[in-house]
C-alpha cells in the first residue's frame, strides 16, 4: 500500500540488509508510547510503491476509496469500510502506482510487544494474545475485514481519539493511548468471525518450538546452532523457515527478545547495566552496550535517563 509506506516515514526506519525487499522497523523512542497513527487522504503523497514489509503490526482502514493491492503475491480489492490487518513480514505493494487506493482513511502501527500478555516473549506477544489473533492468522494469509456501514462512524472516532492523544501529549497520554488501542483491538477481534481459541501454537509447531526455546534460554549465551540442534534441524533450514514465516532470522528473534527485556529492566528496575547485561544473556557488558546502541541509537544508560520518570506505562 503506497499510502501506508509514505505515512510511516516519520516513525519507522528502513533496511534492505540481507532482505529481498525493504523492511520497515518501528523507530522506538524512550518515554514515548510505541504506537503511531496517520490519516490517509486524497492529498497524501503516494511516495514509492515498490514491494516492502514491516517488522510491526499494521491496521489500514479504508473509510472511502477503492482499488486493488498486492499482499504476499495475492491480489486484494479495497472497498469502503475495509480494514486490512498486516502482520510482520507480509510483503505489500501497489498494483497501479498511479491510482489512489484511499480517498480518506487511517493507518495505525505498533510493535508486537506493545500489548503484553501475562508472560513475555515475542511469540506469546503477537501469536497467542487474544486481542492479536487476527494478526496471527494473517501470517499465513492476509486479513481483510469489513466494517458495517452502521459502525463506520464509531470506528472513525476510535482512530481520531488515538491521533488526538498522540498529538496533544497531555498528562496521562501514555495510558490513554494504550487504552484506546486496546479498545480498537477489541472491536477488531469482534469483527473476526473465523478466529477462535483454537488458534494456538499447534498451528505452527516449528515456530512454537523455536520461540519456546528462545523464551526459555534467551538469558543464556545461546546461538542459532544450539537452537537448531535442540530441534534436530540444520541451522540453514531453520533460518530459512523462520525467516519465510516471520520476516526475521532466529538470531534476530533472540536479539529482539533480549532487547525487549533490557528495555523493561532499564525502566522498571534499578539494576546496574552490568547486571541487566548478564540477565539477558550477554556476559560481556561492553558488547551489550554496543548491541543496544546499534538497535536504539543510544546507550542503555541514556535510554534509562530519557525514559524516566514518566514512561513506565507502555514500551
Amino acid at each position: 500500500m503506497a499510502e501506508i509506506r509514505q505515512s510511516l516515514a516519520g516513525d519507522a526506519y528502513w533496511s534492505q540488509a540481507r532482505s529481498p525487499v525493504p523492511v520497515a522497523f518501528f523507530d522506538r523512542a524512550p518515554g514515548a508510547p510505541a504506537v503511531a497513527i496517520a490519516r490517509v487522504t486524497d492529498d497524501t503523497p503516494t511516495g514509492k510503491t515498490g514491494a516492502h514489509s514491516h517488522d510491526f503490526l499494521v491496521l489500514f482502514y479504508a473509510h472511502r476509496g477503492s482499488g486493488t493491492v498486492l499482499i504476499d503475491e495475492a491480489v486484494w480489492t479495497v472497498n469502503e469500510g475495509d480494514i486490512f490487518i498486516i502482520a510482520p513480514g507480509q510483503v505489500v505493494s501497489a498494483i497501479d502506482p498511479h491510482r489512489k487506493l484511499v480517498i480518506d482513511g487511517w493507518v495505525v502501527w505498533f510493535p508486537t510487544d506493545v500489548i503484553r500478555p501475562g508472560t513475555g516473549g515475542p511469540y506469546s506477544s503477537w501469536r497467542t494474545h487474544p486481542l492479536l489473533f487476527p494478526f496471527a492468522l494473517g501470517v499465513e494469509r492476509a486479513q481483510r475485514l469489513r466494517i458495517p456501514a452502521s459502525g463506520r462512524a464509531e470506528w472513525w472516532q476510535r482512530f481520531v481519539a488515538i491521533d488526538a492523544e498522540l498529538r496533544g501529549r497531555r498528562d496521562g497520554y501514555h495510558e490513554a493511548t494504550h487504552a484506546l488501542l486496546t479498545l480498537l483491538l477489541v472491536d477488531l477481534s469482534r469483527l473476526t468471525t473465523d478466529i477462535t481459541d483454537t488458534l494456538r501454537a499447534r498451528d505452527e509447531p516449528l515456530l512454537a518450538a523455536v520461540f519456546d526455546a528462545i523464551e526459555r534460554r534467551y538469558h543464556e549465551p545461546i546461538s542459532l546452532a544450539q537452537i537448531a540442534a535442540e530441534l534436530a534441524l540444520s541451522p540453514g533450514h531453520l533460518t530459512t523457515v523462520v525467516r519465510r514465516k516471520t520476516g526475521r532470522t532466529v538470531q534476530q528473534w533472540i536479539t529482539l527478545r533480549r532487547m525487549q527485556q533490557a528495555r523493561l529492566l532499564l525502566t522498571d528496575t534499578d539494576l546496574t547495566i552490568a547486571t541487566i547485561s548478564r540477565r539477558i544473556g550477554y556476559p560481556d557488558t561492553s558488547y551489550f552496550i554496543k548491541r543496544f546502541r546499534t538497535d536504539h541509537e543510544m546507550t542503555p544508560a541514556q535510554w534509562r535517563s530519557a525514559a524516566l520518570p514518566d514512561s513506565r506505562t507502555i514500551d
